[in-house]
Parts: structure tokens; C-alpha cells; sequence
């Protein structure tokens, strides 16, 4: 049996880790569009990028993954120099990966909830409310994280048995009305500009969206959990935007 999109990833990541170089022929190279800014387009064959970097010992787990559609998005750990934390996407074609996008951040210790960054549950449920919760998380993200109308919040979050992995928080909806209230100069230290995709399986549903941290531009990768209408968890992770002479391709973030 052909190997679903999500495995097909798995493995083609898992070979940073072992150098295979089987894996590598779910991307096809010649139309490949990258989106990580530090990372040259074309200048380096992957097989020979991850044969590179698995004599460096790295350590990659694929906690979870979804498929929606022509993309696959996952949640991963990594320990190369550092433990880190990443979204990836990738879109297919013809068969083949032929984009990637991904966010990342350093790792760090549980949240004061004892949640950690990437725990909880794994798998997607409700493969049959798919759209019905992307469509939630879209009006979520635009009337409140965006628009910032914090006070429709109970609209889209069971502030009740609301979970919280980012490990600046704690469970409930306090602590996330708190973290996006503008400060004494009325200032939104986190501050969403623009919902750029919105990615779903099921229960699952991931956004990509754009805007500042502390007035640094940034990238807001969000990871949902929808149970009976309502967001009941979240991980996420922030990458700051490099400056564009600071670009090793010109594809773009986002």
C-alpha cells in the first residue's frame, strides 16, 4: 500500500536524523520552493544537506501530523546544537513535495500549568467537522487575534477547560485575555496583523499568521484543538522575521 503524505514527511524528515537518502524522492528538487529565509535555494541537494547534517547526531520526532489536501503540516522536536520546537508545511504536487514553510523556536521548560510545549493529544477526531473547525479558527483569529475583540472571546474558547502549552501561560481564559491586553500606552505586546493559511484535519486545525512580538516582526504558527464548537487547546510557536537583506532566497516567509 502507497504511504500516505503524513509518512511519506515523517520518513524525509526522519533522514536528517539517519541520512537516508531514500526519503529524499518525495520532494521533487527541480520545482522546489523554499520559505525559510535562512536557508539558499538550489545550493545544496538535500541527500547530500541531510547525509551532511546526520554526522552531527541530531535527534528529530514528528509528535504529530495532519494532512489536509495537497499539504501536510506537522509538529516536531529537534536537537541538533539546541533542543527546538518547529512547525512544517509542505505542499504537494503531482505527487511530490514541492514548497515547505516552517516556524521555529528555541525549547523551553513547562508552562506554570505543568504543560509542556508539545504534549497532549496526537491524534485528529472529527475528520467530519473539518471545515466547520477551520472556519472557527479563521473567525477566531480574525475577530479576536487580529481585530481584537477580546470580549467575543467565550464566543470561540471553552474558557473553562481551556489547555495552554505556550510556556509563557497557564490554563483558562484568563491568561490568554491577559497575554493579548494592550499595556499602559495601549500598546499590544502581541500583536496579529495578518492570517495568512489555514490548515485543518479534523479536531486539529493550525494558522499562520503575521504580525509583531515586543514591536519585532514576527510569524505566529497556532495549533488548535476543537472540541464541540469550542478552541479546548493550543500550542504554538513564534520566529521572528529576519530583515530582508538578511534573506538567503527571496521566496518570502509567509
Amino acid at each position: 500500500m502507497a504511504k500516505s503524505k503524513i509518512d511519506q514527511i515523517r520518513d524525509l524528515l526522519k533522514s536528517i536524523e539517519t541520512g537516508d537518502p531514500g526519503p529524499i524522492a518525495v520532494v521533487n528538487e527541480a520545482r522546489y520552493i523554499q520559505h525559510n529565509p535562512q536557508t539558499h535555494e538550489g545550493s545544496e541537494g538535500l541527500a547530500q544537506l541531510f547525509q551532511r547534517l546526520s554526522k552531527t547526531g541530531p535527534r528529530v520526532n514528528m509528535v504529530r501530523g495532519f494532512e489536509d489536501g495537497d499539504y501536510v503540516f506537522a509538529h516536531m522536536e529537534y536537537d541538533f546544537a539546541s533542543r527546538k520546537i518547529c512547525f512544517e508545511v509542505f505542499r504537494f504536487e503531482d505527487g511530490q513535495a514541492v514548497e515547505h514553510w516552517d516556524n521555529i523556536q528555541e525549547r523551553q521548560p513547562p508552562n506554570p500549568s505543568g504543560h509542556s510545549i508539545v504534549d497532549g493529544p496526537v491524534q485528529a477526531t472529527d475528520l467530519a467537522l473539518t471545515e466547520e473547525n477551520r472556519a472557527l479558527v479563521q473567525r477566531f483569529v480574525e475577530t479576536v487575534l487580529i481585530a481584537g475583540r477580546f470580549e467575543q472571546l467565550n464566543e470561540f474558547v471553552d474558557e473553562e477547560s481551556y489547555v495552554e502549552h505556550n510556556p509563557r501561560l497557564t490554563d483558562g481564559g484568563a491568561s490568554l485575555r491577559s497575554a493579548f491586553a494592550g499595556g499602559n500606552n495601549g500598546q499590544r505586546h502581541i500583536h496579529y496583523q495578518r492570517l495568512h493559511r489555514v490548515l485543518a484535519q479534523g479536531s486539529f486545525v493550525l494558522s499562520v499568521s503575521e504580525g509583531t512580538l515586543a514591536g519585532n516582526h514576527s510569524a505566529f504558527y497556532d495549533l488548535f484543538r476543537i472540541a464541540d464548537g469550542k478552541v479546548v487547546e493550543h500550542w504554538d510557536t513564534t520566529e521572528k522575521v529576519a530583515p530582508q537583506d538578511q534573506w538567503k532566497n527571496n521566496n518570502g516567509k509567509f
